[in-house]
């Protein structure tokens, strides 16, 4: 139905059976205000109606809604076979949904259908290589220290039952769990990691076995007949993970034994597929739609990069920096320096930490550089790197971070305000990085090669001309396998490193930092979004934990002196200024997870050029908390959710955004880049993009509505907007309990909060919510009491989660 608009439909209560049947009543478990029944007859249990074999009667629903979204009902119907029988009853679900043209736009595009999970079956079988992406390409960087292959130990993987059973371990057993329950040294590093990366690597290998698919149909490429398209829901939110290089194994259904399995390679990944790379045996013998059953495989380069790393830290002795007990000497008066950035010279914690780096204070200690968003940690590091650039002319500059939009943002503000020219710095990307997401100001600079069609790596002698490098931590891990000498860079940064493991962090570092004479800079913030592991048993025993977090917390050199309450300047600067966001914003993260010690000093013009925004519910507090009752969907094979309601909402308020408000009396103009849109379903994303692009005309004539972004939580780490708008997409708690099990949604993560700092108490209280009437309706609860009224078991009521657990896999329901 429209919203304002009243509907009616009718509902009809028929005999079917071969007696009478008495009519008694009907009464809603679950009520919603917008909808309202009547009949004529007016039946009550004291004005049964009696219905005939093959005679129904009507009640009519009617809906009237000012809100968009969905409105359930619960209704329940009593009858008797007579008088003085015993009543029964039929339970009835109804639901109204109130919307637009727009959500019938973006409706399912087929029922829900999820992919059922199959075991595997080993056989003996023969495997045909597939065709890499980059065969025909030419690098030039050698590989001068070749990657181990680190395999599994056999014991190890039958460890994790032996630690959840309990019981007798054997000696080899035995020590192993020793080395888990010990404290982490230099002594035990490279054993421990190891270890916990093993662990890890156990729990992804099962995981990725509930993604393998059946009987599922392939084609070729439309615009590369030598590939395979194979469509792969929830490909883009990572479930499953694939990336360009990756591989599948593919055999043919209803092939017997010895099984042939063929290797494909990932060239590209789509929103909802991928192209795949076959041997000529495969695509000789290809017919569009033949069907295959398909095996996911992890990709074990990360973690032999990983491996290396803790093995090298070892092997060339970086104990005092990863274990710092100290600085070598005083290193006398900071030097004076003009910033490129004038504004941090008026603040002293990021003016004193760039003169710390650049006279590398804390040597060999790490510096770091860490506080909660918008104190600009990023605007730090990169002031940093360009002063060390212009005092020391000499200095060779590694800078990374974990994620490429963290590791773009680095590069591209070290471009701007001056102080590095284009030709000395370089944005060195993995042969993975899809060259449609790189920003257009960085492709002049970075291992674009046009010829080649692909990211090529230049050689070992070019590479060491440029002063600074830019890369992810991983990709770091092919400067030393190219062979670049350990005493070539003179300073590593690594930005957001509380977002990586440490084995991850390190894998540049341990092989291209010098104890002796490098310096080592982490930023971050360890309160927010951290590693994404898998195995339960490596968070349990330390994994999870970055290098980052576990110098605050375990090394002397990074906690307050317990008489001054102050930190040493020498090893670490904590910033608590924040430069971007109103006091109102950061309420709830300052008091959740930063003791209250977040100071306001964003400009007082800019973070109140909204506050009278027409559309506030209060003027003068900048949060809206608009409520949605809205419905969680999905479509096709893809596990990822929508919400229409929240897409109706959010396109109405980016019209009075980006159309309404413009030019009004007292509002800032905006324009599309200063608005992000934050989503946690890749789904949603998606969803959003589309009825920006193509459903709704009025935003589609802005010529800059492009550079609107919308995109993940982890897409926006790092990353500012006048206005962000969330869309939380998750309306029910239907699917909660099967997203913990399975650590596929993000509600349970504490640590999105620093990205989300709304929370609805909050904003009711300070009279900044909108939208429909939470308080006046009926909880769970409410429900089951009206149940028990009526003498209805709850677990008589089929429910939708109960629904999805019978279609999962055996496997996953004896999980639950």
């Amino acid at each position: 139905m429209e919203r304002g608009r009243e509907c009616t439909v009718t509902l009809y209560i028929a005999n079917t059976g071969t007696g009478p049947v008495y009519f008694c009543s009907y009464s809603a478990l679950h009520w919603m205000r917008c909808c309202a029944l009547s009949d004529k007859e007016r039946v009550t249990p004291d004005n049964p109606l009696c219905l005939s074999p093959g005679q129904r009667y009507e009640v009519q629903a009617s809906f009237h809604s000012q809100y968009v979204g969905c409105f359930p009902a619960t209704l329940a119907f009593e009858f008797k076979t007579s008088l003085v029988s015993k009543a029964f009853h039929i339970v009835r679900d109804l639901e109204a949904m109130c919307s637009s043209s727009l959500a019938v736009d973006l409706a399912p595009v087929s029922p829900y259908r999820p992919q059922a999970a199959i075991k595997r079956v080993v056989m003996a079988c023969t495997i045909v290589e597939g065709e890499p992406p980059e065969s025909h390409v030419v690098q030039r960087l050698e590989m001068v220290l070749p990657l181990g292959d680190y395999k599994c130990p056999q014991p190890v993987r039958i460890l994790p039952r032996f630690l959840q059973d309990g019981g007798h371990f054997s000696e080899e057993l035995q020590c192993m769990k020793d080395l888990l329950e010990s404290p982490l040294s230099f002594q035990n590093y490279a054993k421990r990691f190891q270890l916990l990366l093993h662990l890890e690597e156990i729990q992804m290998e099962v995981d990725i076995k509930k993604y393998d698919m059946h009987n599922a149909p392939m084609v070729r490429d439309a615009a590369n007949k030598r590939l395979l398209a194979l469509d792969v829901p929830g490909v883009a939110e990572n479930r499953p993970s694939v990336l360009k290089g990756d591989h599948l194994l593919v055999s043919m259904v209803g092939d017997g034994e010895p099984l042939t399995k063929y290797k494909g390679y990932v060239h590209r990944v789509e929103l909802e597929s991928v192209k795949l790379g076959f041997s000529k045996k495969m695509m000789d013998g290809f017919i569009d739609k033949m069907k295959f059953n398909v095996e996911f495989t992890i990709n074990r380069f990360p973690l032999k990069l990983q491996h290396r790393a803790v093995l090298l830290a070892v092997q060339n002795r970086l104990e005092e920096v990863l274990f710092p007990s100290g600085c070598r000497a005083e290193n006398g008066s900071p030097p004076s320096l003009r910033l490129f950035d004038r504004k941090l010279e008026k603040n002293p914690e990021q003016y004193g930490a760039v003169q710390c780096i650049v006279m590398g204070a804390s040597k060999p200690a790490p510096y770091l550089v860490f506080g909660p968003p918008g104190t600009g940690k990023t605007v730090t590091v990169v002031e940093a790197i360009k002063q060390v650039h212009k005092e020391n002319p000499s200095a060779r500059i590694l800078a990374c971070a974990p994620s490429n939009s963290a590791a773009d943002l680095l590069c591209e503000r070290t471009l701007q305000n001056g102080g590095v020219d284009a030709h000395h710095i370089y944005r060195l990307y993995a042969s993975s990085r899809d060259p449609r997401e790189v920003p257009a100001s960085l492709m002049s600079c970075c291992n674009w090669d046009l010829a080649q069609d692909c990211f090529v790596f230049p050689s070992k002698e070019s590479l060491m001309e440029y002063k600074i490098l830019v890369t992810t931590v991983v990709t770091a891990g092919r400067l030393v396998s190219g062979g670049l000498p350990t005493s070539h860079f003179s300073h590593i940064f690594i930005d957001e490193a509380g977002h990586a493991v440490e084995p991850e962090c390190i894998i540049g570092l341990s092989g291209l930092l010098c104890a002796e004479t490098g310096q080592l800079v982490l930023a971050g913030d360890p309160q927010q979004l951290g590693p994404i592991l898998r195995s339960p048993l490596a968070i349990q025993h330390g994994l999870g934990l970055s290098l980052l977090e576990r110098l605050m917390k375990h090394n002397r050199l990074y906690k307050k002196d317990e008489e001054t309450q102050q930190f040493d300047r020498r090893f670490v600067t904590k910033l608590l200024r924040n430069y971007r966001s109103h006091p109102a914003i950061l309420k709830i993260p300052n008091e959740l997870f930063y003791e209250g010690e977040l100071q306001v000093y964003a400009d007082e013009i800019l973070r109140n050029s909204y506050c009278s925004w027409e559309h506030l519910p209060k003027k003068g507090f900048p949060l809206i908390f608009h409520g949605v009752s809205g419905k969680d969907e999905r479509e096709g094979n893809s596990p990822s959710f929508f919400n229409l309601s929240e897409i109706d909402v959010l396109v109405d308020y980016l019209k009075k955004l980006l159309l309404e408000s413009q030019g009004k009396k007292g509002i800032a103009r905006l324009s599309p880049r200063d608005i992000g849109i934050i989503a946690p379903y890749r789904k949603q994303v998606q969803k959003i993009q589309k009825a920006i692009k193509s459903v709704d005309k009025e935003l589609s004539v802005l010529n800059d509505i492009n550079e609107l972004k919308v995109g993940s939580v982890e897409e926006f780490q790092g990353q500012e907007r006048k206005v962000i708008l969330v869309s939380a997409v998750r309306s029910t708690a239907n699917y909660v309990k099967l997203d913990h099990q399975f650590s596929i949604g993000f509600l349970r993560n504490e640590k999105v909060l620093i990205v989300f700092p709304i929370r609805l108490s909050y904003c009711s209280e300070m009279t900044g919510y909108s939208g429909f009437d939470y308080t006046a309706e009926e909880g769970e609860e409410e429900v089951i009491d009206r149940l028990a009224a009526l003498k209805i078991k709850e677990e008589e009521v089929e429910t939708e989660e109960s629904v999805v657990q019978q279609q999962l896999h055996p496997e996953w329901r004896n999980e639950q």
